[in-house]
Formats: structure tokens, sequence, C-alpha cells
């Protein structure tokens, strides 16, 4: 049975991740701060696999908890690394927060994973970091240009560290993955995206709204040059995504690589606008939202949606689920924690 790390393991990703890698049937580990997240998503992890993984309260900025965590465990096989802060209005608000944070817990962390015999890290990304592209679908080789937020230099100086260090050691090997929207929650609706703090996603946004805990959705921006004048993304189900890091994860353990760092599209590449999204809500739900305009908001691309051929011929990862699933099942989660 392979271990695993997984940090920020108690997240919205992070969890759906921890149940799909335990379903199959590895040995995990959670690092958490608890931050952004509950340590009720333990019991509820363990609910759906009736496995509880174990758990440590780490702050990965911590180099020291760092050093004596791994000095404690046997055999790791691979590292999958969530925790990292990740709004992208915050970031404008507090820049230096978001770099110390995100970049000093990666470099305090690869400083003890480089020292495992056999070195593997699945480092989660985001497809901030390609800024406003000129031509989509968006592909690995798109440039990364005007990135728009402190949080998405972050990932991209994040990327940029994993790749310098893949280059100087050739027994570590690395996949970066580039995720688009997640939405939904696990079927069970006994996790799903509940952060401490308010979300900054649409979708949870929408669903909160739906149930009575925000008076009114605002949406940022009617004046984009898209066909409803309101942006558009690439939406995918969380529990797609988490199956994809299993798919990642045996590719490095079954030494399928051909290169010891490699990057990854992760979406449906197909492109819903917000308006659409509340639309396609409206309907399944039979609810009618109240929904404001505002002016657009800093660090907001117009358009971005995936091309992931990659990630299907490579690591064999198609997404399942549907644009009408995500919502449903979000919208299923957030009536079950407000029960």
């Amino acid at each position: 049975m392979s271990k695993i790390l997984v940090t920020g393991g108690l997240g919205y990703i992070g969890s759906h991740v921890v149940v799909e890698l335990q379903s199959n049937g590895f040995d995990v580990l959670i690092i958490d701060d608890l931050s952004n997240s509950s340590e009720q998503t333990l019991d509820e992890i363990s609910k759906i696999t009736s496995i509880k993984p174990s758990f440590f309260k780490i702050d990965l900025k911590n180099k020291l908890l760092v050093k004596e965590f791994f000095k404690n465990q046997s055999q790791i096989d691979g590292v999958i690394h969530f925790a990292a802060s990740k709004s992208v209005g915050v970031s404008l608000i507090d820049p230096i927060q978001y770099y110390e944070n995100n970049i000093i817990s990666l470099i305090n962390l690869l400083l003890e994973i480089e020292k495992l015999e056999s070195p593997k890290l699945i480092f989660s990304s985001s497809c901030a970091i390609y800024g406003q592209v000129e031509n989509l679908p968006i592909t690995e080789n798109s440039p990364s240009k005007n990135i728009r937020s402190p949080y998405a230099n972050t990932k991209k100086i994040s990327e940029e560290i994993i790749m310098d260090l893949s280059k100087s050691n050739n027994s570590f090997n690395s996949i970066v993955l580039r995720y688009f929207n997640a939405i939904g929650s696990h079927k069970s609706a006994k996790i799903g995206e509940n952060s401490v703090n308010k979300p900054q996603n649409l979708v949870p946004l929408i669903t909160r709204t739906a149930i009575g805990v925000y008076d009114e959705l605002t949406i940022y921006g009617n004046d984009y040059s898209t066909p409803d004048g309101t942006p558009i993304r690439d939406y995918i189900h969380v529990v797609d995504l988490a199956r994809a890091h299993v798919k990642a994860i045996n590719h490095l353990i079954e030494q399928k690589n051909t290169k010891n760092f490699d990057v990854f599209n992760l979406g449906t590449g197909k492109g819903t606008s917000v308006l659409e999204i509340i639309k396609l809500f409206e309907k399944i739900s039979g609810l009618k939202l109240n929904y404001t305009f505002s002016s657009r908001r800093p660090g907001d691309v117009e358009s971005a949606y995936a091309d992931s051929t990659k990630a299907n011929k490579i690591l064999g990862w198609v997404p399942e689920f549907s644009l009408l699933d995500g919502l449903l099942s979000a919208w299923e989660w957030e009536q079950n924690i407000h029960r």
C-alpha cells in the first residue's frame, strides 16, 4: 500500500482527493493548518470511505515543524500539495501574505521531499497563471503573460521553483496540474466547498445566496466582450479533478513518466458565462436568485477554458461529470449542511 501525504487535505479539493486516494487503496496522511478548513471534515471522510486518515495540524511555514514531521514518518511514496491561500481578490489587498504563505510553505516542503528515497510531487496549480490569453482554448503551451494577481503569480513562481528543482535533481519527479474552475461535491453530500472564510468562487456564492446566507449575489462585470457581457469560465466537477490526482500519482509511482517534470491542464474544454450558470441553477433549483451587477473585479480575466488533450492522452484522464451534475451536487451539499 503506497503512502501519500496530502497537504491542505481538509480543504475543498484536497478532501475529495483524499476520498479518491483511499477508495483506490492508498494510505493517506493529511497536513492542514485549519486556517480555511475544519477538522470535522476528517469524520466526514471516514464516513464515506470507512477509513479515518492520519491528521497532523501543521503550518507549513514553520520549517522546524515540517522537518520534524518528515523525520518521524516512515516511507512516504508521494506528496500532493494543496496547502495555499487561493483568493485572487484578497491577494490584491494583501500580496505579501500570499507570497509568504504560498512560497515559503512550498520551499519548506520541497526541502524535505527531496530527501525521500524516491521523491514524487503533484502540485496544485491554476489556470490563473495564463492571464488573459489571445487564443482559446488554453493549452499547456499558451504563453503566461499579463498575470492579473499576486495569487496567480505565486502559482507561477511555485511552478518555476519545482521545475528548477527537477532540473537539478533527476530523481525528483513532479507533475503540475493546472485547474480550471472546480464546482460540485461528493455524491454523498458529506464533503463540499465549505470554506471558513467567505467564498470567492461563483457556485458557492450562488448556493449560499439561494439558501439565504447572503441577501444577494454580486456579478462583477457585465460589459465584457462575451455574448452576454459576463466572464466565461471552464467549470469542472471536483470529483473529476480528484480522480485526475489519482491518475497523476499513479503515473509517477508506476514510472510511466518520460520526463521528471510535466504540466497538465484539467478542464472540460467548454466555456460557460456567469449568467448562463445562474440561469441553469435557477432552472434546476426552481428558485429565483437575487443578483446585481457591479464593476469588473480586479484580477479577473474575460474568458478562459481548457484544452485538456494532453491529460486525456498521457494520464488517461477524461472528465465524466457534466455542468448540470456539478451544480446539482453543489446544491445538494448546501442544503445538507443547512438542515
